[in-house]
């Protein structure tokens, strides 16, 4: 049958491939978040771009979306893939220990915020049932923009994480409380909130025990198969069906994908997955943010732009004094809080879900859910700029605290020896460079280790290393090493495969906490991984040796031969992984 190039389908694929192959690289060159880029492109080829003049130039067809509602279920599919990514970077173990900041930052927040915009709304005329609506849909932040800009690993990513997570629990309780407050509702609706709870939790321990009971097992039979396309057939089986089941209790399918990255991260497969289904999750929220841009109209913001833009600073600024002031409370540092805060200020995506429900409830007027949809999607739109403000204004006021207004400053001729880390073991690498003449520049996250080294003189820079921007300050493309010293396994392998990607030649040596965490930051590219429990064994037992007699030169030869010894072993193990990977990347261009 002949490949018809005129139907919709095959047009908006078209647009989209387009977009992602110019928008991406083009913004990149210019260090702008490609975020910004896709909601330009939809805006530019939606209906209220170029889509407008479509029956007057018909060529632009080919050029446009004729048909948005048909890539709204990729949309979806983009921000379930983005949290599925996010439970592959997190443990069981460490969502636990964020339940306080989940449960009671993200709760008060949210709740803060809600009846804070509410009741301002319902001064402006709305009535108590739709101000409250519209105080729960705008109080959510938006978690497919906020953490693909901050991550989840550094102390803004933690905290906006914990909130963001706590909406998603959370949207599907709002959603039913808005239909009980129905003029026409029932006493159901409030039967319908505990019922679904019960469902919820009961499916959550489901998936939880058959997970951990059956994605070893598959993924173990697709690792044998040494078929990527298989791996990958796997991996996204596990997110539809995990998205599928949460969907059938109640829940959100976000919850779902989230709980299915969880249950992957605890097995021995998380990095290959997370590798094989990422260009599915970039491309996915492409797609997701350009439907952001197509419902923006210019020429309605235009019409009504006095009382959009009031809209928008308003929402804004309650979120984000309302999140400095909790995170403040739990004892966040006032510039983590001031970021997060902004950053935490725009509307989410699921804002959109809210609106239509009370509008449908009847709680609001459709020209009202206009109105803030429209607020919405600027909101959206100027998330980045946000976290650029955020990450500015958290800079000023972080180093007002340290008592040192001026920065450190990179030499043009690049830093010398780059240290990540300047706790314990960053600051004895430290003193050694320093005692062999050797000059360096760390990075810490921590401010008052940050304001102790400098005033003990050390070129210490405050910085979260997750963020990507602070990794281009670093000039690390003109260092003479890197030395990653972190006590966060997740991240340090993170940044070791980024910088390797930047820097091929750089030397990069990293603390590992054992010799599986070396083995995973070989593959990650690293030259160097010290495993601390191996360099423990090795010191205690040269002291044993020297103890009972042996001379101090051949133990410290010994010493020597058997750290090489365990080192080549951990590099042959790394190797066995990352030779069947080249082996696929070979073939593909043959079966291509």
């Amino acid at each position: 049958m002949a490949l018809r190039l005129d139907n919709h389908g095959f047009s908006d694929a078209l647009v989209i491939l387009g977009a992602a192959g110019i928008v991406i690289p083009a913004f990149a060159r210019f260090r702008i978040s490609p975020v910004i880029g896709f909601i330009l492109v939809g805006l530019l080829v939606g209906p209220a771009g170029l889509g407008a003049l479509v029956d007057r130039v018909p060529w632009l067809y080919y050029l446009t979306i004729s048909s948005p509602e048909s890539i709204e279920p990729f949309a979806e599919f983009g921000i379930i893939l983005l949290l599925f990514s996010i439970g592959l970077e997190l443990s069981f173990r460490r969502l636990w220990s964020m339940k306080r900041l989940v449960f009671g930052t993200g709760a008060a927040e949210l709740i803060g915020s809600a009846l804070i915009i509410g009741v301002a709304i319902h001064f402006i005329g709305q009535g108590w049932p739709g101000a409250i609506g519209l105080g729960f849909a705008l109080a959510l932040s938006s978690t497919a923009l906020v953490l693909p800009l901050v991550g989840t690993t550094g102390v803004v990513g933690r905290g906006a994480f914990a909130m963001l997570l706590f909406e998603d629990l959370a949207l599907v309780p709002i959603i039913f409380v808005l239909g009980a407050l129905a003029p026409t509702a029932t006493d159901d609706g409030w039967t319908n909130i505990a019922s679904v709870a019960l469902r919820g939790g009961l499916t959550v321990v489901a998936m939880y025990v058959g997970g951990r009971l059956i994605l070893p097992r598959l993924f173990g039979q697709a690792a044998r198969t040494k078929s990527p396309e298989l791996f990958l057939a796997a991996s996204l089986l596990v997110v539809i069906v995990a998205s599928v089941a949460t969907t059938a209790a109640g829940l959100s399918p976000i919850v779902g994908a989230l709980l299915a990255g969880l249950l992957i991260a605890e097995t021995e497969y998380h990095s290959e997955v997370e590798v094989i289904t990422a260009p599915f999750k970039g491309l996915a929220l492409g797609v997701f943010l350009i439907t952001v841009g197509m419902s923006l109209d210019l020429r309605l913001i235009a019409q009504n732009w006095p009382a959009l833009l009031a809209a928008v600073v308003g929402v804004v600024a309650v979120k984000a004094v309302v999140t400095f002031l909790f995170l403040r409370v739990a004892h966040s540092r006032r510039g983590v809080a001031a970021e997060t805060g902004l950053l935490m200020g725009s509307p989410s995506e699921t804002t959109l879900i809210v609106l239509a429900t009370a509008a449908q409830a009847q709680l609001i007027l459709p020209s009202t859910a206009a109105f803030w949809q429209t607020v919405t999607a600027i909101g959206l739109t100027i998330t980045p700029l946000l976290a650029k403000l955020g990450s500015t204004v958290s800079r000023r006021i972080e180093s007002r605290s340290t008592g040192d207004a001026a920065d450190i400053e990179i030499d043009a001729d690049g830093p010398g020896t780059v240290l990540i880390g300047f706790g314990r073991v960053g600051r004895m690498v430290a003193d050694m460079l320093a005692v062999h003449g050797q000059r360096f520049v760390a990075v810490e996250a921590d401010i008052d280790a940050v304001a102790a080294a400098r005033r003990q003189g050390h070129p210490v820079l405050f910085g979260d290393i997750a963020r990507a921007e602070l990794v281009d300050r670093l000039k690390l493309h003109t260092a003479k090493a890197l030395i990653l010293t972190m006590d966060d396994p997740v991240l340090t392998v993170r940044v070791a495969r980024r910088v390797r990607a930047l820097a091929p030649d750089l030397p990069i040596i990293a603390r590992a906490r054992d010799t599986a965490h070396a083995a995973e930051l070989y593959r990650a590219g690293v030259t160097d991984a010290v495993p601390e429990t191996l360099e423990s064994s090795l010191q205690l037992s040269e002291a044993v040796l020297v103890d009972l007699g042996v001379a101090m030169g051949p133990v410290i030869a010994s010493i020597h031969e058997k750290r090489d010894e365990l080192r080549q072993e951990i590099k042959a193990a790394a190797d066995m992984v990352v030779e069947p990977r080249r082996r696929k990347a070979k073939r593909t261009p043959r079966t291509a």
